[in-house]
């Protein structure tokens, strides 16, 4: 970490004079990366994490060296359509998630309040602002994001597209699912296509768009067979892998590479020992860096995340046959779309599906969405008898995170999990939709 915090430190120095030389520092480091992890992979980490691990790299370097494929998005993008296109998807949650791992995220969000975003903005959104304006990021050949979860987002997206000259289109969410919901978002998608095909100067084919939805529920199949294997088997991970998968389930989602990977990781796992220890269902965002959770998820054999719960917010099956009412029904129907108790009813199966011995919620510093329901996903959780535990942090900037207080609660935790003995948390073992081990749907145009 010393010489990371060092290399930060020279990636900050070189902002003050050359974004450029900045970038180029940046470029390196994942050149690097992306070398070393081919030749001397960590020996913990497991081969489909492996390659997890060479996708979210690629990307990264992708949006840096050929910013004119890449387009900026949210983690709620219809990511599918813009990959018809060849377009690199890049979220700035994951861009910032980044930055933050070079420790450098601390100069980018200072800078975004020195040209006077608010200090109260969500820090991935400060320093994702912060990294374009001051020229570190180059521009995207085009940006779009959705009205849903996040109130930041369009503020965001239209502050960094007015000041970088980048096209923009915002995808209005319903929280109610309905037909004329579902028809007032398949009209934004299909204008939505039309700009793509007067960007890129290419002619969009629907039945590109059926393939990635083929491959997406496949790619899901592989992830929910993965799921209910690792509920009696150890598969070793970490807190930065465990946000990665983010980048899997959402931004590469329907891609060959990406079923690719969902599929190793079905069949690697069945080449692991069987996990005896603490099962954690994980609410919200990973803060990859914070050292006492590092020390206890990072390659350990005693207490194993299961499941982050927003690689599993859409768990219905894609229509191919009718693929952008299928994508905005995907949208519509988000567990962090509308009403929280939407939220709240998913944590509850999923505790069982995924046989969890307890949950442990994140509350981000700056996330609204997360701090305004926590205290009502906890008494539901109560009700059930299901151990949990909230933390309070910033998953991006460090000097909002303690570690001390952090390291006292979640070892309390631990302690309480290790003496309520092994199994489902609730005792109830029922099998729930999210996790389901049948196969995709055979709909008609599949």
């Amino acid at each position: 970490m010393d010489v990371i915090a060092a290399y930060g430190n020279l990636i900050k120095s070189k902002m003050e004079t050359s974004p450029t030389a900045a970038r180029r520092l940046i470029q390196a480091a994942l050149a690097e990366e992306a070398v070393r992890k081919k030749i001397a992979p960590d020996k913990p980490m497991p081969k489909a994490y492996q390659e997890l691990n060479a996708m979210a790299v690629r990307a990264i370097q992708k949006g840096f060296k050929h910013p004119k494929d890449t387009a900026w998005t949210n983690l709620f993008t219809p990511v599918e359509i813009l990959q018809c296109f060849g377009i690199n998807c890049l979220s700035i949650e994951f861009l910032s998630s980044f930055i933050s791992g070079f420790t450098c995220e601390n100069w980018f969000i200072d800078y975004a309040e020195r040209v006077g975003i608010a200090p109260t903005l969500c820090s991935y959104h400060k320093n994702f602002i912060g990294a374009v304006d001051s020229g570190l990021i180059p521009p995207a050949a085009f940006a779009v994001t959705t009205s849903m979860v996040c109130d930041g987002n369009i503020q965001t997206f239209r502050h960094v597209a007015d000041r970088k000259n980048v096209p923009c289109y915002i995808i209005d969410v319903p929280d109610t699912l309905s037909p004329e919901a579902v028809a007032y978002v398949t009209s934004q998608l299909k204008e939505l296509i039309a700009l793509l095909e007067d960007t890129f100067h290419k002619t969009f084919r629907m039945k590109d768009l059926r393939h990635a939805l083929e491959r997406e529920n496949s790619a899901h199949y592989a992830y929910r067979q993965f799921l209910k294997k690792l509920q009696t088997r150890q598969y070793p991970s970490t807190l930065t892998l465990q946000m990665y998968m983010l980048y899997a389930t959402h931004l590469a989602t329907g891609s060959k590479e990406d079923l690719r990977f969902f599929e190793h990781l079905a069949a690697d796992i069945e080449t692991y020992p069987v996990f005896e220890g603490r099962r954690i269902l994980w609410v919200h965002l990973v803060p990859f860096y914070q050292e006492s959770l590092r020390q206890y998820f990072n390659y350990g054999d005693r207490y194993q995340i299961q499941v982050v719960d927003m690689n599993l917010d859409y768990t219905g099956s894609l229509d191919p046959a009718n693929p952008l009412d299928s994508l905005s029904r995907k949208m519509i129907g988000n567990i962090y779309n509308g009403p929280y108790q939407r939220k709240i009813d998913f944590i509850r199966k999923l505790v069982d599906d995924v046989n969890a011995d307890g949950v442990i919620q994140f509350c981000h510093w700056g996330c609204k969405q997360s701090a305004g329901g926590s205290m009502l996903l906890k008494e539901a959780l109560n009700d059930d008898g299901v151990p949990n535990l909230i933390l309070d942090g910033d998953a991006v900037d460090r000097r909002n995170s303690h570690d001390g207080q952090i390291k006292t609660r979640l070892e309390a935790f631990l302690e309480m999990l290790n003496q309520t003995g092994s199994g489902s948390a609730n005792g109830s073992g029922q099998a729930g939709a999210p996790v389901d081990a049948s196969g995709p749907s055979k709909q008609k145009g599949a």
